[in-house]
């Protein structure tokens, strides 16, 4: 069986391991020279870059030279999804589009056996890619982390344990969508839009409700607005201004309070501050970082399940 499925899907495998590769050996060079900036390590800097001269200077050395970088990263959230896609879709959709499954389900090993042992093969693939793309990233990271924390849609999306699920649930789509369709291509097709569909519902909708945000108020400071060390890695929610009661002042209201303070010619947080005027933040702290992980990862993986428990079904029953 293990020779099979590897002349099978050699192809795509080595297709999916040589551009890892590639990009991972590009991330190593870029990360190396990335991190030489922080003389102390991007860890000693976390949460001082308005704050300790020194790591104020690495950040500074990291955006100008690696800024873009980072901006192109936000296109790697796709690699999951390529990577399951591109594994699951030919899985059951070839055998059906060649008519190969007559011959395989006829021999000697059982089509639940032979089912369950490309599952496993191509998933375990799924993740070991998926892992190690994930391992160089997240180490690329660290230095952009130091200054902005993980809960960035760009960083949390690329690190820790969600890469993997979200690799898993589109290869269970694409799987599920091949047993469908019986055609490879339809089935990438139709995992890469579920993927974008999910993805986008669960960060924009669900991930902030994992849990109940955090409130801080505080007086508005005379000498000027600026955010505390302490919530820089936090995943800011909401901002604004409510009066001395603590109900929230709406953009019309503060706009008025603008020109009130233009008209006296007077320093906008010096006007706002004498009138008890307070900003307020609504977040979750950076230390929900690895909880929101495990309930998004969860969330994709029993989704993904779901779709594999289909697609056994259907080859059991032999609905095809």
């Amino acid at each position: 069986m293990a020779w099979l499925i590897w002349r099978q899907h050699r192809a795509e495998v080595c297709v999916l391991a040589v551009l890892v590769g590639v990009f991972g050996l590009a991330l190593l060079v870029l990360g190396t020279q990335a991190h030489d900036l922080f003389p102390g390590g991007p860890a000693r800097c976390a949460g001082q870059a308005g704050v300790d001269e020194a790591c104020a200077a690495s950040f500074r050395g990291l955006d100008e030279r690696y800024g873009y970088v980072e901006n192109l990263l936000a296109a790697f959230y796709l690699v999951p999804v390529v990577i399951g896609a591109f594994l699951g879709a030919p899985l059951l959709a070839r055998e059906l589009e060649d008519g190969t499954w007559q011959l395989a389900w006829t021999q000697a090993v059982p089509r639940t056996r032979w089912l369950a042992a490309k599952l496993a093969a191509l998933a375990g693939v799924t993740v070991a890619l998926t892992g190690m793309f994930t391992a160089v990233l997240t180490w690329f990271r660290e230095p952009f982390d130091a200054g902005e924390g993980r809960f960035q849609y760009d960083a949390f999306d690329l690190e820790g344990l969600v890469p993997v699920a979200y690799a898993l649930f589109a290869f269970g789509v694409a799987t599920a969508a091949g047993a469908i369709l019986r055609r490879s291509l339809p089935a990438f097709g139709v995992a890469f839009g579920a993927f974008l569909a999910a993805r986008m519902t669960v960060a924009l909708l669900a991930r902030p409700a994992y849990a109940t945000p955090l409130t801080s108020v505080e007086p508005v400071p005379v000498g000027g607005s600026k955010d505390r060390a302490g919530h820089v890695a936090d995943w800011m929610i909401e901002r604004g201004y409510a009066d001395a009661t603590g109900r929230r002042l709406s953009a019309t209201e503060f706009a008025e309070l603008e020109g009130a303070a233009d008209r006296a010619g007077t320093n906008l947080n010096q006007f706002l501050h004498a009138r008890g005027v307070q900003q307020f933040g609504v977040y979750h702290p950076a230390d929900r970082f690895w909880p929101f992980q495990l309930i998004e990862t969860a969330l994709f993986l029993t989704v993904a399940a779901v779709l594999i428990g289909v697609v056994v079904w259907r080859v059991r029953r032999r609905v095809i």
